[in-house]
């Protein structure tokens, strides 16, 4: 039987959460080390960056919740959680340019040791999942931290950098993946449909027909299929056999037959 709800709330399975989480958490520390009353005395650069690092990090939870029932919102909340990394980005850039330093490259090899550490996947299937994410997530931030969260404020600026790249990079997975399963399965209206059809014809897949006839097979897809009368055209108000699973099939055949 088709599933109205899509599955929904793994955000915290995905490795691209833990990469925005962890830009959004060292954000939060470089700001508070080095954007202070000196430098930044209205707060205005520091709140526009965990802004926009908290609004990479919500919109993902948002995007989560919402795949059940809106695959296109789903998307486009994950485009915005893109759009707010780029965001940080440029500020992150723009605070190595104010010194006079071009960001790393991608082939230094601090860019390479950043690489190598691996985020490991958060696999907890049953039980208390915000506490035992919480233990995983920290671990995971603990390996990042000589690259996220060191005293040198250059470090930090690159090593968050090469962050917010490897989550954009997964992100835009994620939502090609999103829109693969969309294009294969559809979205909500249609498995409301489907599920409609499906109730309806309940426990009709064995059962004779009112003429002792049995019910014939889909010559498309092979399943079982229903009598309907046409509603319009030329046969309008005559009857004919229908699959069961339209409209993702349109197999069809005389009632005559």
């Amino acid at each position: 039987m088709t599933e109205i709800i899509a599955p929904y709330g793994g955000y915290r399975k995905m490795l691209s959460f833990g990469f925005v989480c962890l830009a959004y958490h060292a954000t939060e520390t470089f700001c508070r080390r080095n954007l202070g009353l000196a430098n930044d005395p209205l707060g205005k650069t520091a709140g526009q960056m965990v802004g926009a690092a908290r609004s990479a990090r919500q919109n993902m939870v948002e995007a989560s919740s919402r795949a059940g029932t809106s695959s296109e919102t789903e998307l486009r909340l994950l485009d915005v959680a893109k759009a707010s990394l780029q965001e940080l980005a440029g500020d992150y850039e723009a605070f190595l340019l104010d010194r006079g330093l071009a960001p790393w490259s991608e082939s230094s090899h601090e860019a390479e040791a950043f690489r190598a550490v691996r985020f490991a996947p958060f696999d907890a299937e049953n039980g208390d999942v915000r506490h035992a994410f919480g233990k995983h997530f920290l671990k995971q931030r603990a390996k990042f931290a000589p690259f996220l969260e060191p005293e040198d404020p250059v470090a930090a600026a690159n090593g968050i950098l090469l962050c917010i790249d490897r989550a954009s990079v997964l992100l835009r997975r994620q939502m090609e993946k999103t829109a693969d399963a969309f294009a294969e399965c559809g979205g909500f209206t249609e498995r409301m449909s489907r599920k409609r059809l499906e109730t309806r014809d309940a426990g009709k897949d064995a059962e004779p027909e009112s003429d002792g006839g049995s019910v014939p097979s889909c010559p498309k897809c092979g399943g079982p299929m229903r009598r309907v009368l046409a509603r319009k055209g030329r046969n309008a108000g005559k009857p004919f056999w229908s699959c069961r699973d339209f409209p993702a099939c349109t197999g069809s055949r005389s009632a005559m037959e």
